[in-house]
Order: C-alpha cells, then structure tokens, then sequence
C-alpha cells in the first residue's frame, strides 16, 4: 500500500477527527480512503451518463411516441 503525507486545512482536520471519535472510521487514513472510493465510484457513474448523453446526441431525433420511447427505456 502506498503511503502519503498530506496536509488538510484546520476546518477539514477538525471534520476528520470528528469523524473519527463519533466511531464512524477507526483512523484518518480509513476515511480519507472511503471518501477517495466515494468520489471514484461518482466520477464512474458520471462518465457513463456522460456517455449515454452523447451517444443519444449523436442518434438524431425520433418520430417514437413518449410512451415508445419510455417503453424503451424500461426494457
């Protein structure tokens, strides 16, 4: 495991170790890595909207009634 030295910022310090004494997380490292796996499974979901945004830009427009295309979507 890669280990690092970081700085935070006395607001996002004091955050942490509030976090740590309500027993939530055992230690800084434990939630700094949940909050670092919180952001990369958010940034996943975001790239794959982002995809299926531009894959329906790039399909046209439809002649498809709403109930077609909520149809569609459900299956």
């Amino acid at each position: 495991m890669g280990r690092q030295s970081i700085s935070f910022t006395e607001p996002n310090d004091e955050w942490l170790k509030a976090q740590i004494e309500s027993r939530e997380y055992s230690s800084k490292s434990e939630l700094v890595n949940d909050l670092i796996r919180q952001a990369r499974k958010q940034q996943q979901e975001i790239d794959y909207i982002r995809m299926k945004l531009e894959k329906a830009e790039k399909s046209g427009f439809t002649k498809d009634s709403r109930a077609d295309i909520l149809g569609q979507a459900k299956s």
